[in-house]
């Protein structure tokens, strides 16, 4: 998102104890939290993003508003907090990826002559950093062409089975928060097959059109995800939908027609007290295990189809390529009345398990908020929920608090990472969690 606080600093924690967390089944919460890093003034960072090695799982690279880049090379016990920096500007919106050579890349919005919203070239383009040692030193960064004249935000990366195979999709604003008629935005698309050291020309794949004003009119929320046969899928939201577009042919050509998978009551624009802003955008993954849910396509999202003081968490799955859906699924097990929101999901390659964690009032009255895991052993049929905060936080509506948290889950094991506010410090946190 473009409004971002002109600076943040950095906080990390973790979760742990004497052992590593477990999941057992019934699953035990309230593990130890481990504060790693803690902001010295009234900003800090918020958009997580965080990465497994599947090389190897001792590394793990995060990354957050504006430009800290964190890395771990003991599986996320101890961390090394860092800048990351580019000729190209680094303004917040991280998507930290691994490939599947062990490289990690850094997605995150531009700002080449560091004047943000005073320079005409802000956001005009998506810049990928690239790291060859976990973390530690970056290139300057890659980026696809694009019409530079435009607004480029909210993009995200998936990465294939396949080496150097990565794809990216965001939104094309004419004008970003313009509320012209003739302002659009739109979804675009693009690839790298040689571990996103060069990228193709953007194309649009959305058939409709949204505004630019960055609310439930606008076209946004693009997260792609890569099958099992190579195939692409990309959902977003618009006015109160979850839409979806597939390519079968590594993206030469797209549907015809945008695919309209799921509603969104309430639209993705959410009022949640406290937060200055949230939103429920979907996430998109397959599951790439060799369990029996093998190729099954998921797209998790929040809404407040029960009221607007419920937001929940929500998950429809297709398992014949996009084709059929199901009814949307519910993710938190509470039977409240109060608001779960900022979800973000990933599937374990391995086992084929889904998590997917998420900010929880089911025990308050008031706007303190807890964190929650769901996970879910078979296919999405059903969740487990588990707090893993160890205590509960008060969110300030004036205090910019980012667009997403994030997951990474690989081979059992599991890295949440979310923000927090203690007084008026923000921090970023991790659990130390482990599920076979």
């Amino acid at each position: 998102m473009k409004n971002k606080l002109v600076y943040f600093f950095s906080v990390f924690s973790l979760f742990s104890c004497s052992k590593k967390n477990l999941i057992p089944n019934p699953i035990e919460s309230n593990v130890k939290n481990i504060t790693i890093e803690v902001a010295t003034n009234f900003v800090g960072p918020c958009e997580p993003s965080i990465s497994i090695n599947p090389k190897n799982k001792k590394h793990i690279v995060g990354g957050s508003v504006l430009n800290n880049v964190y890395y771990s090379h003991d599986g996320g016990k101890k961390w090394h907090v860092d800048k990351i920096s580019s000729s190209h500007g680094v303004y917040g919106d991280p998507v930290v990826r691994y490939l599947s050579n062990g490289s990690v890349l850094y997605a995150h919005l531009s700002n080449p002559e560091n004047k943000a919203f005073a320079s005409d070239s802000f956001l005009d383009k998506i810049v990928v950093q690239k790291s060859n040692d976990n973390g530690k030193t970056w290139s300057d960064g890659s980026f696809p062409k694009v019409n530079a004249s435009k607004d480029h935000d909210k993009h995200w990366l998936a990465t294939g089975e396949n080496d150097g195979e990565v794809i990216m999709t965001w939104t094309e604003f004419d004008s970003y928060g313009s509320k012209d008629k003739n302002c659009t935005s739109k979804i675009l698309f693009s690839k790298s097959m040689d571990y996103g050291d060069t990228w193709t020309d953007a194309v649009t794949i959305n058939q409709f059109y949204g505004d630019c004003i960055d609310s439930d009119g606008t076209t946004e929320g693009a997260v792609p995800a890569i099958g099992v046969k190579g195939e692409y899928y990309v959902a977003w939201a618009l006015n109160d939908k979850i839409y979806l577009d597939i390519s079968k042919d590594k993206g030469k050509s797209w549907l015809a027609q945008d695919l309209v998978i799921a509603d969104q009551i309430g639209g993705w624009d959410i009022d949640i007290p406290g937060i200055g802003r949230a939103n429920g955008m979907p996430i998109t993954e397959v599951d790439h295990s060799h369990s029996p849910y093998r190729g099954t396509i998921y797209v998790n999202w929040s809404d407040q189809r029960n009221g607007d003081d419920n937001t929940d968490i929500w998950l429809v799955k297709s398992s014949d390529g996009g084709e059929s859906w199901s009814q949307p699924i519910k993710v938190n097990d509470d039977d409240t009345n109060r608001h779960q929101f900022f979800s973000w999901m990933d599937v374990d390659p391995k086992t084929g398990y889904i998590y997917i964690v998420f900010y929880d009032r089911r025990n308050h009255e008031n706007i303190d908020t807890d964190v929650y895991l769901a996970y879910s052993t078979d296919g999405g049929d059903h969740f487990t929920n588990v707090k893993i905060s160890e205590t509960p936080f008060t969110p300030n509506p004036q205090i910019f608090f980012g667009d997403y948290n994030d997951i990474s889950a690989y081979d059992g094991q599991i890295r949440p990472i979310w923000t927090r506010l203690d007084g008026f410090k923000l921090s970023v946190l991790t659990a130390l969690i482990e599920h076979k």
